[in-house]
């Protein structure tokens, strides 16, 4: 069934490219957010697994 609904839809080289253009976009984004956040964004992010919210009391 999918076969015939392929080959009825003629060129479908669209959608490959709005794949690719969309991955494309996805990509670039990630990079760009990735190298220009700033150093204390990054740092307050590296140690969220590491904050105590509520801390334990030795006594």
């Amino acid at each position: 069934m999918y076969k015939y609904i392929l080959e009825t839809a003629g060129d479908i080289n669209w959608m490959a490219l709005f794949a690719l253009l969309t991955f494309f976009t996805v990509f670039s984004m990630s990079v760009y957010l990735a190298f220009f956040k700033s150093s204390k964004e990054l740092e307050h992010v590296a140690s969220l697994p590491l904050d105590d919210d509520s801390p334990i009391s030795q006594s």
